[in-house]
C-alpha cells in the first residue's frame, strides 16, 4: 500500500446523465477501493439529469470519507471531461462511466503501473465479463466478447482508440497537449485526445486491472449507441483524418478481421453464439455508417 500523504494521487472522473439504474453500482465500486481514500478525489459532471441520478449520487457520497465534487454541464462530453481535467488535483485521472464497475484493486493496480511506467500517458484496464452474464441477452453477450478480445493482451498497444472508460490518464500528459477538445459534443473526444497524447510521444498500454460494464441488452439500444458514434465521426475526421485507420472500417476488411478472431472468441467463452460476431459487426457498422451520413446531411443542409 502507498504511504499516507496529504497529496491527492488520483482523481476519479465521472461524466453522467440520466443513469439512475446503474450509477449506484458504479459509485459503490469506486468507494470500495482498497487504495487509500485520503489520496483520492471524485469529480462528477452531471449533464442535467432528469431522473433520480443526482439524488442517488448525493446519497452515496454522503457515506464516504473520499473528497468529492459535483458539477453540472450539458455542452457535451468534450467539455464535461475537460471540466474534470481543469478541476483535477491528482497525478492521474481514472475515468469511470456510469454503467461501469471497477474491481476492488483497480485504482491501486493502475496507479502502480503508471508509477512504474514513466512513458505511459494512458493505460486501460482489462475488460472482464460481468458475474451475472448468464442473465444477459445475445446482444450483450456478443458485445462482451468483443471487448474481452480487445483488451486481452497486456502491454503496450497500438490500438487507435481505447475509449476513456476503464482508463487511467497521466494528468501531465493530458494538460501538456491542451486537454480535451470542447467542440466534441458527441462521440470522438476520447479518440481525439488519445491520438494527440500518442503524437506527443506518450505510450498507451493495457494493464491487468479488471473492470466490467453493463452492456446494451437490446438490438435497438445497440443500434442507437453506434448511430451516435457514427454521428460524431465527421467532427473527428475534420480535425485530423489520420486519427483513425479508415481502411479497417471498410466492410470486407472488417468482416474478414472478425472471422479470423472467431476461434479465439470461442476459446475464451466456449459458447457457439460467438459465431454470430460477424453479423453483430455488420449490424453495428450499418448503424455507424447511417449515423455518419446523417451528420453529413445535417452539415450540408
Amino acid at each position: 500500500m502507498y504511504q499516507q500523504s496529504k497529496n491527492i494521487r488520483v482523481t476519479v472522473g465521472i461524466c453522467v446523465k440520466n443513469s439512475e439504474v446503474t450509477i449506484k453500482e458504479a459509485l459503490d465500486s469506486v468507494l470500495n477501493q482498497n487504495f487509500p481514500h485520503d489520496l483520492v478525489e471524485i469529480i462528477l459532471v452531471d449533464g442535467f439529469s432528469e431522473d433520480q441520478t443526482l439524488e442517488i449520487i448525493e446519497t452515496c457520497l454522503s457515506k464516504t470519507d473520499i473528497q468529492s465534487k459535483i458539477l453540472k454541464d450539458n455542452m457535451g462530453l468534450g467539455q464535461a471531461r475537460q471540466i474534470i481535467v481543469d478541476q483535477a488535483t491528482g497525478d492521474y485521472i481514472v475515468w469511470v462511466d456510469a454503467d461501469m464497475v471497477i474491481s476492488e484493486g483497480f485504482i491501486l493496480e493502475q496507479v502502480k503501473f503508471m508509477d512504474q511506467t514513466p512513458n505511459a500517458g494512458i493505460a486501460k484496464g482489462k475488460y472482464c465479463i460481468r458475474p451475472d452474464v448468464e442473465n444477459d441477452t445475445l446482444v450483450a453477450t456478443l458485445e462482451n466478447v468483443e471487448f474481452l478480445i480487445y483488451t486481452m493482451n497486456e502491454g503496450k498497444t497500438e490500438a487507435e482508440v481505447l475509449g476513456a472508460s476503464g482508463c487511467i490518464y497521466r494528468t501531465q500528459a493530458v494538460r501538456e497537449i491542451g486537454g480535451f477538445d470542447k467542440s466534441f459534443t458527441g462521440a470522438g473526444e476520447d479518440n481525439d485526445i488519445e491520438y494527440r497524447v500518442k503524437s506527443a510521444g506518450w505510450a498507451k498500454y493495457i494493464t491487468n486491472a479488471l473492470f466490467y460494464e453493463k452492456r446494451r441488452q437490446t438490438w435497438r439500444s445497440l443500434w442507437q449507441e453506434y448511430f451516435w458514434h457514427g454521428y460524431g465521426w465527421p467532427a473527428l475526421l475534420r480535425k485530423n483524418r489520420y486519427s483513425v485507420n479508415i481502411g479497417k472500417i471498410f466492410p470486407l476488411v472488417a468482416i474478414a478481421m472478425e472471422v479470423v478472431r472467431l476461434p479465439k472468441a470461442y476459446l475464451l467463452v466456449r459458447q457457439k453464439k460467438v459465431f454470430l460476431l460477424p453479423f453483430h459487426y455488420i449490424f453495428k457498422r450499418t448503424a455507424w455508417i447511417l449515423g455518419l451520413l446523417s451528420c453529413r446531411l445535417a452539415i450540408s443542409s
